[in-house]
């Protein structure tokens, strides 16, 4: 079966770059397994082991989920982490989870009580770095769960692979530090990051300088970058710090200097505070500032476009919704919003408003505060906010070539997404598996952002969609449909269980 899975998804790769040049497999030094440098036929793609079925006592009405980081296999010396996902709907409330490796006295760890983990409020108990493997021998383990009090119990035997197996790049990799006039700049060694670094700051310098000058303000200090040798996300997170993907198969596409710029944008606005930003504004500011979402692009045309293919998003629906909405969707919209506001009012006027929103009543939403601060600054409502900008937007000339961008961005990042869900989750954007920069630098931890799936599967199909993204970004649109369909056609081989159900509707309208 996997043969014939390989040979399928091989031939599919063989009539693509037929196409559009799709260029050869590769693959990061420090990511590519070593038995695949001199392979002389095509290698056996191999899936992830499926988890296993677990036997629970009493069981819940679904079993738990078990995710262990580092990804891309565990070695001896890592410092192992596991995620303890709960069941749809289950009420794990004063629930805690304990996890002990049999044989090992003392190896107990937790317990750990369930929460709410990313943006999708993902019910888990989370054991951070909890297994210090060094000192260890090779070899299999038997890891025993339970969920206290009601004593749910299960196992599941992991394998801790030599560290010998370790690829010598990242045996020996660690973090690094530079400096540029903006910007301290943390990366791993051995990676691309090292090798491009005097182009990564001299691109920290020229962006700080843009979010400088549109803002009118200069950053209150040096800004701390963080470099993930690997896709996570879209690309770019912001918190105390600001950390951004950068390799040579990134494959979520997009501009990095574009990317670096909304970043900054959030760092910067952070800076300048408010007591509420809606997370529409928030969003739709840094898109703005940056001139577009993952590329540079015209907002009202690309705004006017959601409307002509019947996937415009109502205001109040996205300000309440604003992250699980359709991505692209939402940042494109909120994106010209803003621009809209802009251009009507001025900066300095729409600058007042968005720095003067209060929060409601608590739990009270989004919209509200929105529309009292509208209604205090500019005298008019949230919904006639969006009757102006609706009307603005039917004034703009859409051409054949903005709607076809738009209508294929939308299906290149839905893809990408049912990928990470299928063979990249720590990378999913509303799950992301993001551990503390500050801690992974102080304690000497590389694996969990420098080690990824790469298996055949993973450089496969990921190839594709770099080459995808390429084609779409030239606006090659066919050669890019015609990939991004082949992604999806593998991906329902390779992930039948990822039936991509919920990506959105490319052919019929949102409401």
């Amino acid at each position: 079966m996997r043969r014939s899975l390989a040979l399928i998804l091989l031939s599919l790769l063989l009539a693509c770059r037929a196409v559009t040049g799709l260029p050869t497999l590769t693959t990061a030094p420090s990511t590519l397994p070593a038995q695949l440098t001199t392979a002389t036929s095509p290698p056996t793609l191999t899936l992830e082991a499926p988890i296993p079925t677990l036997t629970l006592t009493p069981p819940p009405e679904a079993p738990f989920t078990l995710h262990y980081h580092p990804d891309g296999g565990l070695y001896i010396g890592d410092l192992v982490s596991f995620e303890v996902i709960a069941p749809q709907g289950a009420n794990l409330k004063d629930r805690r989870a304990v996890v002990s490796v049999e044989g090992l006295p003392g190896a107990s760890f937790g317990p750990a009580e369930f929460g709410r983990f990313g943006i999708a409020g993902r019910a888990e108990a989370t054991l951070m770095w909890a297994w210090d493997t060094s000192d260890l021998p090779a070899g299999d383990y038997t890891l025993d769960y339970s969920i206290q009090p009601d004593g749910w119990q299960w196992s599941q035997t992991v394998t801790l692979l030599p560290e010998g197996n370790l690829p010598e790049a990242e045996r020996s990799t660690h973090w690094a530090s530079a400096e540029s006039d903006c910007c301290l700049l943390y990366y791993i060694t051995n990676t691309e990051a090292q090798r491009d670094l005097p182009k990564l700051l001299e691109m920290a310098d020229a962006q700080a300088a843009y979010v400088s000058d549109r803002f009118g303000t200069q950053f209150s200090g040096p800004v701390t970058l963080v470099i993930l040798p690997r896709v996570l996300g879209h690309g770019g997170f912001t918190n105390k710090d600001i950390a951004f993907s950068y390799l040579d198969r990134r494959y979520t596409g997009g501009d990095v200097d574009i990317i670096l710029r909304h970043e900054m944008v959030h760092y910067l606005d952070n800076q300048l505070g408010g007591e509420f930003r809606p997370t529409m504004l928030l969003e739709g500011l840094a898109v703005y500032m940056s001139g577009g979402h993952f590329k540079p692009e015209p907002l009202l045309p690309r705004a006017a476009a959601l409307l002509e293919l019947g996937w415009y998003q109502p205001l109040d629906h996205l300000a309440e919704n604003f992250y699980p909405s359709q991505h692209e969707i939402g940042y494109m919209e909120a994106g010209a919003l803003v621009e809209y506001m802009v251009e009507r009012w001025g900066w300095e006027a729409f600058n007042r408003f968005y720095r003067d929103i209060h929060p409601g009543p608590r739990g009270g939403g989004q919209v509200g505060p929105m529309d009292a601060a509208l209604t205090r600054h500019f005298g008019i409502t949230f919904a006639q906010l969006e009757g102006d900008y609706l009307k603005a937007l039917r004034l703009e000339t859409v051409t054949d070539q903005v709607k076809e961008d738009v209508r294929l961005t939308v299906a290149f990042y839905d893809t990408v997404r049912r990928y990470q869900q299928a063979f990249d989750l720590s990378a999913y954007y509303l799950t992301t598996w993001l551990p503390d920069g500050k801690q992974m630098r102080e304690r000497g931890i590389v694996a969990d952002y420098l080690r990824h799936p790469s298996a055949p599967t993973n450089i496969a199909l990921e190839t594709l969609l770099v080459s995808a993204y390429d084609q779409l970004r030239a606006g090659n649109y066919d050669q890019a449909e015609r990939l991004v369909e082949t992604v999806d056609q593998a991906l329902t081989i390779l992930a039948p269980t990822s039936s991509g159900a919920d990506r959105f509707p490319l052919s019929s309208p949102l409401f």
